[in-house]
């Protein structure tokens, strides 16, 4: 097992996997509101059973090298997470995402995570491209694609339906160029 700091003492980025299904259970349920405003994972992770197969999901796309999960913890608690939703090695791309329960909003955790993750893609897997699909009117979550460096590529008009109603959804992106070069440059 292995922990990565995100610069604090207190909060960290793990592998979130099957065995911590009831946990994550736990942390959607006290966040399923909330995340779920933009995001449908609380309406696909609803019980123990639906919690393990989500997460067994991750599992199998991490073994086929297509996907990725990663929870982060604050204080030794399960407060959000990042992914990689798709990742594509052969053609270099990788869409990642993430959540976070309210108690952990606005503390710069999806930021930093998402760093360490875009990171290990670019240098480690070889991946060029990476994308952020939001909802336009998820104004937290594209101050995050912006604090990453990327840039909006575009918008898809009512792509998204979530809950009966249908959201545009913002593209944003970054390069694996970019991408080295605004973490130089930091």
């Amino acid at each position: 097992m292995y922990a990565i700091s995100l610069g604090d003492d207190a909060s960290e980025l793990r592998p979130l996997e099957p065995w911590r299904a009831e946990e994550f259970l736990t942390h959607i349920d006290r966040g399923r509101e909330f995340i779920g405003q933009y995001v449908g994972l609380p309406d696909v992770v609803t019980d123990l059973a639906s919690s393990r197969s989500f997460l067994q999901s991750y599992a199998d796309k991490a073994a086929a090298d297509v996907g990725r999960i990663y929870g982060i913890w604050m204080d030794g608690k399960l407060v959000g997470g990042v992914l990689f939703r798709t990742m594509d090695v052969q053609h270099g791309t990788a869409e990642a995402g993430c959540w976070l329960e309210p108690s952990a909003a606005g503390k710069g955790l999806v930021t930093r995570a998402a760093r360490v993750i875009i990171d290990w893609a670019v240098e480690e897997r070889g991946i060029h491209r990476v994308e952020w699909q939001v909802a336009a009117a998820n104004a937290a979550s594209i101050a995050v694609a912006r604090r990453l460096g990327m840039t909006k590529d575009g918008v898809l008009r009512e792509s998204y339906l979530h809950r009966g109603n249908r959201y545009d959804i913002e593209v944003w992106s970054v390069l694996a160029p970019e991408w080295r070069a605004a973490r130089d440059g930091r």
